[in-house]
């Protein structure tokens, strides 16, 4: 007997780009289930509760929460957007600029060192100024742009007094002088849908932090380097963020596995919460054909 796919969408707030996704799968008539991520919790013994989704999309605002959930629906063969595997990379700075590095994607050149002394040669080498970066972390906060050995010096012993895991790790990268601006693309498996620039006097531009969104022209090489990037990290849905160097190019700065889209969907007018919840159902509905069931004919396609 054929039925419609059944979609869990896990959540930590219901901010506006899930009220779209809701939207999105309400207006498809997609049977689907909303998941707080603060009141579920797994039973390893027992995945058959877990096994009436036929997809999961993860919305979640923590890292960890968003990780280890991902980690045992896949462990159960339960298909997710996006898997834990591009999680685990696109929410590690090391680990995405690792895979870039391995895939030849262009980047800020990036250091990394275990130590404030370690750290501190590896700023001189590199040649100030430089920007120290958490490895997890998100919405520009806790970013440093170090000018000089002094700077240097007071930011290392800061990060180490404050003994958390997450400082225990120095990530540097070059300062690119980039115009009064990046551009981040919005993707829905390797395809760039939407792109825009976030426009900022400050040398942070996240809208985040008061950057302003701007249509920004989907170019040959643009698309190039996205595509290039979404490969080195693995399908899904993503947001790639470009910066622009005066002599080299296009650079990939970031990957983002969990994104923001509040700016960019009225900005370009793509229904980019739409393009997500279709990529889902295809999805489900190739799972549902691997175990050998049919969707109902009357189940929105994938687009």
């Amino acid at each position: 007997m054929n039925r419609r796919p059944r979609i869990g969408v896990l959540y930590s707030r219901v901010r506006v780009e899930e009220k779209w996704i809701f939207a999105a799968l309400e207006q498809r008539g997609v049977d689907y289930e909303r998941l707080h991520d603060g009141q579920i919790f797994f039973d390893l013994d027992d995945p058959q509760p877990w096994q009436r989704f036929d997809a999961v999309l993860a919305r979640n605002i923590s890292y960890t929460r968003g990780l280890y959930t991902l980690r045992v629906l896949n462990g159960w063969g339960i298909p997710t957007v996006n898997t834990a595997r591009v999680a685990e990379i696109c929410g590690d700075k090391l680990a995405t600029s690792t895979a870039l590095a391995m895939a030849g994607v262009p980047q800020p050149r990036t250091r990394v060192a275990f130590t404030p002394q370690a750290a501190l040669q590896a700023m001189e080498e590199m040649g100030y100024p430089v920007v120290l970066k958490p490895v997890v972390g998100s919405w520009g906060r806790l970013l440093a742009k170090i000018n000089d050995r002094d700077a240097a010096e007071a930011i290392l012993e800061h990060r180490a007094t404050l003994g958390s895991v997450q400082h225990s790790v120095f990530y540097i990268q070059e300062y690119i002088p980039k115009p009064d601006r990046d551009i981040r693309v919005l993707v829905i498996g390797d395809e760039p849908i939407a792109a825009i620039y976030r426009r900022s006097p400050h040398w942070i531009t996240n809208t985040a932090r008061g950057g302003r969104g701007e249509v920004c022209p989907l170019t040959d090489d643009l698309v190039d380097i996205v595509q290039r990037a979404v490969r080195a990290v693995g399908r899904g849905v993503l947001a790639v963020d470009i910066l622009e160097h005066p002599e080299r190019g296009y650079l990939v700065n970031e990957i983002n596995h969990t994104m923001e889209f509040h700016t960019a969907q009225p900005t370009t007018g793509v229904d980019i919460a739409g393009r997500i919840v279709d990529y889902v159902v295809d999805i489900a509905r190739a799972a549902m054909e691997r175990r050998g069931e049919r969707a109902d004919a009357s189940a929105p396609a994938a687009y």
